[in-house]
């Protein structure tokens, strides 16, 4: 599915990246590991992912072109028999978009919790700053000499 963004971009500058995110969202999206994202402060967010039986060795966090993403892959563990299974331990990818100047600060595991912390960081340059108006010189006026002025008479 394409769409036209072109009239939204007549009176917008820099916003071509819009639509590279909406083509680039999952058409099926994947419901393995469940998980939050929950908004701590101001610029501050914690995704937590449930991923019971993945130790930290187990998971790969990678920030790569504003996307975090978080892969899991459990080691073989010794074969034994399962009179039921249903604790899921199988391999995963998901991918979490992150907005312009957002910064993966740390993740850390505990109770089959993955908690990433995000932080929201608008370099100084980003920030608004208010452009000084200067204001123009009053045009000059050239006199004639005296002179010159009688000579006109």
């Amino acid at each position: 599915m394409t769409y036209d963004f072109a009239p939204l971009f007549r009176t917008a500058i820099g916003f071509d990246r819009l639509a590279r995110l909406v083509d680039t969202l999952p058409q099926d999206a994947a419901t393995y590991p469940p998980y939050n994202i929950e908004k701590t402060g101001e610029e501050s967010y914690k995704l937590t992912l449930a991923v019971a039986g993945f130790g930290p060795d187990d998971i790969e966090l990678t920030v790569k072109d504003n996307a975090l993403f978080v892969s899991g892959k459990v080691a073989e563990a010794e074969k034994g028999e399962f009179l039921h299974r249903g604790i899921a331990a199988r391999a995963f990818t998901r991918r979490f978009v992150l907005a312009d100047h957002m910064v993966v600060e740390g993740a850390d595991i505990a109770n089959g919790l993955l908690n990433v912390s995000i932080r929201r960081v608008v370099p100084e340059s980003a920030k608004p700053r208010r452009i000084v108006i200067n204001n123009a010189s009053p045009a000059k006026t050239i006199e004639a000499p005296a002179a010159e002025m009688s000579k006109a008479a």
